[in-house]
């Protein structure tokens, strides 16, 4: 009976009750699953981005080792290739890596402290020019008091500047437990990378494997030629911004060449900040013409390297809209000051060629699964290691 009753009901002409998913309208079913599955993405990217910033400690050396591995590893490959161990070629990298960034540290250090005295005095005989600058503006400005001042603030503010010396200290520490695990990253990157990458690759289901490692080994490429680009780009910035300083008679100008070129490596930003410290440089120590001369020097390299450099360097290494990297640049300052402005550009490039790799309808190659294989029939490009 109980089995003839829905029969009997149909029969009867009885209409049957609709699902509740029936009644809510199409459209704002798809709308709240859309919504709801966008919430989960988000929830996950929160997560990760919150993982970072709490390992920032252990991400940051370790995406820096990724950099440098990238821009190491053609001259560890290149020793090889000539018959010199692995082991061997990693430790004459590394070591003349260390020797060059040594001596360029020591170079700056020996500058600035033998040419400290010299711009405390130049500052102070152009007191009276900038003073009579800051009278041309309608802004009443004391270019002694407010020196005074600024003088008075740091003696007023002794103690409280030593705490905080004292609890940097923790920073210090950071910086180099940070350093010693870039170098050691970097070590082993140079000399194993690609037996890593076998094993990291082992992550990727069995079906999609030989597909993400032809992505994986694009995206190497990708960085490597950003790496590259982003190092010529700054040798440019150093020695146009350097030659400017020397001939207008600026001091400093081995410290402020290198601060450019570091400042080349974080895109937009770091060329107008490096930029402004030459240029208040010259205004303190030699006067306003020469700010303006110095000034001139700065934007004509910036506009060559907007204009020439990055067009034929950066279009042919990553293939980024400047919109994206302007965006990129700003969230990574957001999230992680200047470390993510330093690694957003390089993530977005990797990224960026991992997906064009992975949507590719021919790109894995038969032969292109093997990351320790040496030769390949038209292989990717090789990991570093």
């Amino acid at each position: 009976m109980l089995t003839g009753e829905p029969t009997a009901a149909r029969a009867a002409g009885a209409r049957p009750r609709p699902s509740p998913r029936a009644e809510i309208p199409r459209p704002l079913r798809i709308a709240s699953e859309a919504c709801a599955r966008m919430l989960v993405i988000a929830a996950g990217f929160a997560l990760l981005v919150f993982l970072v910033i709490e390992l920032r400690v252990v991400v940051v050396p370790v995406a820096i080792a990724v950099l440098l591995s990238a821009l190491l590893a053609p001259l560890v490959r290149w020793l090889h290739e000539r018959r010199v161990p692995r082991g061997i070629a990693t430790a004459l990298v590394m070591v003349g890596g260390l020797a060059a960034l040594g001596g360029l540290l020591t170079a700056v250090v020996s500058t600035l402290v033998d040419g400290t005295s010299q711009v405390v005095a130049e500052v102070t005989d152009n007191v009276g020019s900038l003073q009579g600058l800051a009278d041309a503006t309608p802004f009443r400005i004391d270019v002694g008091v407010l020196g005074d001042q600024v003088l008075q603030a740091v003696r007023d503010n002794q103690q409280t500047l030593t705490s905080g010396a004292v609890t940097t200290a923790a920073t210090v520490g950071e910086i180099l437990a940070g350093f010693a695990l870039c170098l050691f990253a970097l070590i082993f990157m140079l000399h194993d990378g690609r037996r890593i990458w076998g094993f990291v690759r082992l992550l990727a289901p069995r079906a999609r494997r030989s597909r993400v490692d032809v992505a994986a080994r694009r995206a190497f490429a990708s960085l490597v030629g950003y790496v590259r680009a982003t190092v010529l780009v700054a040798i440019v910035d150093a020695i146009g911004i350097g030659l400017g300083l020397w001939a207008t008679g600026v001091p400093f100008v081995l410290p402020l060449a290198a601060l450019v070129f570091l400042g080349a490596f974080v895109p937009i930003i770091g060329a107008v900040l490096t930029g402004a410290v030459a240029v208040l440089v010259a205004l303190a120590t030699e006067g306003p013409v020469t700010a303006l001369i110095v000034l001139g020097v700065v934007l004509a390299v910036q506009q060559l390297e907007s204009h020439v450099l990055q067009p034929v360097l950066m279009g042919r290494a990553v293939r980024l809209h400047p919109l994206a990297v302007a965006l990129g640049v700003a969230v990574g300052v957001v999230v992680a000051g200047i470390a993510g402005a330093l690694l957003a550009v390089p993530l977005l490039a990797v990224l960026t060629a991992a997906v064009r790799s992975l949507v590719a309808s021919r790109e894995v190659a038969p032969r292109a699964v093997d990351p320790l294989r040496p030769r390949e029939a038209n292989p990717p490009p090789a990991l570093p290691g």
